[in-house]
């Protein structure tokens, strides 16, 4: 991947750094909340940031991404630290919510690319880039023991499986890798926000 700050790839880089870092903050804030030491908080920051990316390259039977990605790393550690400090300030950070949406978005795109990358059919795809970008909080959830909330409250692991299925067939269709994932992202992200926005969620039994 290019670091050329004029190209999209490192773009692309960039705000992915950002949605492990904003991963990582929720996951300490869920840790600070049930009153856990650093150890706990730095775990609980792992989780949501990197859990699902390393689950879906253990599925996928790949390397796992960041065992050779020291920026990932990075990213948690700060994440962790600014959780541990500043929970109650950044708890309360509105753009967070609006950050975690892009984070999502670029998981699924990640996700879907992956396993398209190593052969894999668009069913795989999707499947992957809704794992990489929401098995992480289902991860964090029950280290924290308490109910997975993106299986209850408003639309979340649904905007990432969508995410994922536009990069997939946008891929298929013969795309680029930056067209596929603008599509992708824009899918995912513009039904997140509606959810966060509306409130939407899908509906349950009665």
């Amino acid at each position: 991947m290019s670091l050329d700050p004029l190209s999209l790839d490192f773009a692309l880089a960039l705000l992915d750094r950002i949605g492990v870092l904003v991963f990582a903050i929720s996951g300490g804030i869920v840790a600070v909340r049930a009153k856990m030491d650093l150890l706990g908080v730095l775990v609980l920051s792992f989780l949501p940031a990197l859990g699902g990316g390393t689950l879906r390259d253990l599925i996928l039977d790949a390397p796992v991404f960041w065992l050779t990605d020291g920026w990932s790393l990075s990213m948690v550690l700060i994440g962790a630290a600014l959780a541990f400090v500043f929970a109650a300030r950044v708890e309360d950070f509105k753009p967070l919510r609006w950050a975690d949406a892009v984070g999502l978005s670029l998981f699924a795109c990640a996700g879907a690319a992956k396993a398209l990358e190593l052969g894999h059919s668009v069913t795989i795809a999707v499947i992957m880039g809704g794992v990489t970008a929401s098995a992480g909080g289902l991860l964090r959830d029950v280290v924290a023991d308490r109910e997975p909330l993106l299986l209850k409250q408003d639309i979340y692991a649904t905007a990432a499986l969508l995410g994922g299925f536009g990069f997939a067939m946008s891929s298929r269709a013969g795309l680029s890798f930056e067209y596929s994932t603008l599509i992708g992202f824009s899918l995912a992200f513009t039904l997140r926000a509606c959810a966060i926005h509306f409130g939407w969620s899908l509906p349950r039994a009665k």
